[in-house]
């Protein structure tokens, strides 16, 4: 069954306003089902966690759905699920937890292709616990992760090993089950980055071989809110700092201060939006919401083939990476034109892309081109369509034959 791209935008208000959006991979529009769920949650009466009456309840039943949409999402146990405000949030308290129990000559192995949300946190606990930091570098052609570098990488003093299921740069869906494999046969502990791999196809935890894994909800449709998953039992071992009064139990002791319950519904809610992309799937939801993100996936890839041809056909346009296995999103400068004035040139003409590092801070700064600016960013997603591409296509011909500063 062909993916209905129409009944799918359809599905998201903010398209009707007529912008353009390749700026997915910064933050998605936000599907109907989403907002109405989390306006229902508001005008309803909620208060605080507790058994004792019927507002109360409502909040526990909120948390307890937003873990289980998210268990379906990933593959995972509900009582793995962390929620939180950020998925930089979440990583910070890992990162401190785990940190807390390293020593000097223990080792934390980082990539340069990572956003800088999966780097500096570990890289300031190993400094604070006075371990070393050894990183993985990227093939500065293709922007490949080659897996084969852990192994010599990755000794036997290795306590964690952090490294993205999907660069938010260039795209990059480096083989994290084969880097997790050699992780764990010296005893690491494996923390996967899947803000930008989670929206773009169907995600399992254990098939990644991560320890830990961290999403973003408002990366698939929903609010601004984030989840970190794991094994209960690998949980269960951690002990974060906390206050006192604060619940003790897994996965609760890891949740600072009173969530926001309304957004907490509107996770749900964007998982239960992911399991009706395909229209024709059944079973429980878990299935639903694979075959859904497959679905999604292969109208995605189709749109961005498109996209990457013709950006690579332009002499004008430089395009950096060239992965084997990607997520879709492309980095790219236009000749004569800086980043920024490229995305707010592009933005005049109501085509929404991002520009600078986009927080991949190591990659830039390996490519030597954060200090001139970094580049333009254009991700697609499900909602994004052949015509649109065509239409930023157009509109960077239209750029090539201004007259400008010569930036390559």
């Amino acid at each position: 069954m062909a993916f209905d791209v129409a009944r799918v935008r359809g599905l998201y208000p903010a398209l009707g306003e007529g912008f353009v959006h390749f700026d997915g991979a910064g933050g998605t529009q936000t599907a109907a089902p989403v907002i109405e769920a989390v306006a229902d949650a508001m005008r309803a009466a909620t208060g605080n966690r507790s058994t004792a009456f019927v507002p109360g309840r409502r909040a526990l039943d909120l948390v307890a759905g937003a873990r289980a949409a998210v268990a379906d999402l990933l593959g995972v146990d509900p009582s793995g699920v962390v929620l939180g405000p950020s998925a930089t949030a979440l990583t910070y308290t890992l990162a401190r937890t785990l940190g807390a129990t390293w020593r000097p000559g223990d080792e934390v192995v980082v990539s340069r292709l990572d956003h800088d949300a999966n780097v500096r946190p570990w890289v300031q606990a190993a400094e604070a616990a006075g371990a070393t930091v050894r990183w993985a570098e990227f093939d500065r052609t293709t922007a490949e992760l080659p897996a084969g570098q852990y192994a010599d990488l990755v000794t036997e003093r290795t306590r964690l090993v952090a490294v993205t299921a999907g660069s938010n740069a260039t795209g990059t869906a480096p083989d994290v089950a084969t880097i997790a494999k050699t992780a764990h046969a010296a005893g690491a502990l494996v923390c996967v980055d899947g803000v930008h791999s989670v929206p773009h196809g169907p995600t399992d935890l254990s098939s990644l071989g991560a320890d830990f894994l961290v999403t973003s909800a408002y990366k698939w449709s929903g609010p601004h809110l984030a989840a970190m998953v794991a094994d209960p039992a690998r949980w269960e071992s951690l002990r974060p700092a906390k206050l006192i009064p604060s619940a003790d139990a897994v996965p609760d002791r890891f949740e600072y201060g009173t969530p926001s319950f309304p957004l907490l519904a509107g996770v749900t809610a964007a998982v239960d939006h992911l399991a009706s992309l395909d229209p024709a799937a059944g079973g429980d939801r878990r299935e639903r919401v694979r075959a859904g993100l497959a679905a999604a996936q292969a109208h995605e890839e189709a749109v961005f083939d498109r996209l990457l041809a013709g950006l690579t056909a332009r002499p004008f346009v430089t395009v950096y990476g060239a992965p084997a296995r990607r997520c879709p999103t492309v980095s790219f400068r236009v000749a004569g034109w800086t980043p920024a004035r490229t995305a707010a040139a592009l933005g005049g003409a109501g085509l929404c892309l991002s520009s600078g590092d986009y927080y991949a801070y190591e990659y830039f700064q390996a490519m030597g081109l954060r200090d001139t600016g970094g580049a333009v960013r254009a991700s697609v997603y499900h909602y994004n369509t052949v015509d649109e591409v065509d239409r930023l296509l157009g509109e960077l011909d239209r750029l090539a034959e201004t007259e400008g500063t010569m930036v390559r």
